[in-house]
């Protein structure tokens, strides 16, 4: 019996997951608001009923693709960032992650880029959410690092979703120059580099003259 039901929850898996790929390729060429169930369940070859035992609808399918697309890019913006610091040694590595993440999964970039200010709400929010937890997971980083001796919480998860921000604009850049040659991804490569140059030169004189939260209350680190 339980070899039955193995097989049963083995085939509801693959059925689930060939929703969610035919999704994503239904999406590189439009916006999840304008997908509707019955092109996906066309695709996969199941009737539009299949769809309900999987998701609820199209938007609950979309906050599923924003577990996976975000899901491959969070290893890739930890190592990045845990690697970019002080050097310009460390920074070229954190871009070089990205770039090689963005060849590998640019459906998934390309469905964030899409969809984090898209008109599926629950998306925007769940794209919103798993960005904030990131931020968070960088800010924990970040406070053991020496150079953010003396900041306040909150000023080190404004620093951490710069990181953030910044990962998410440089793999959207380089999804928009595969098509555009080896010359545009050079620019953006220099680009992200210099933009996180100055990230670091900021982080490393945000206490003085008072810049910071600690000194702008009067306390002393």
């Amino acid at each position: 019996m339980s070899h039955t039901l193995g097989i049963r929850q083995a085939q509801k898996q693959k059925t689930r997951q060939a929703l969610l790929d035919a999704a994503l390729e239904l999406l590189e060429g439009q916006s999840l608001s304008s997908l509707g169930l019955r092109e996906v369940t066309r695709a996969v070859g199941v009737a539009p009923t299949a769809f309900y035992r999987h998701f609820r609808s199209t938007a609950d399918l979309g906050v599923a693709l924003v577990e996976e697309a975000l899901g491959s890019l969070h290893p890739t913006i930890r190592t990045a960032l845990s690697t970019t610091g002080d050097t310009e040694e460390r920074i070229v590595r954190a871009v070089e992650l990205i770039a090689g993440h963005v060849e590998r999964h640019p459906a998934h970039v390309r469905f964030i880029a899409r969809e984090r200010y898209g008109g599926v709400r629950p998306v925007r929010e769940a794209i919103g959410e798993q960005l904030a937890r990131f931020a968070e997971e960088v800010a924990e980083a970040l406070a053991k690092d020496p150079v953010s001796e003396g900041w306040s919480r909150d000023d080190l998860l404004m620093l951490a979703q710069l990181y953030v921000d910044q990962m998410i604009m440089t793999a959207c850049g380089f999804l928009e120059a595969q098509e555009a040659g080896p010359e545009e991804r050079e620019r953006i490569t220099r680009l992200a580099i210099r933009r996180l140059r100055l990230i670091g030169v900021g982080r490393q004189h945000w206490l003085d003259d008072g810049h910071g939260d600690n000194a702008e209350s009067g306390t002393t680190s």
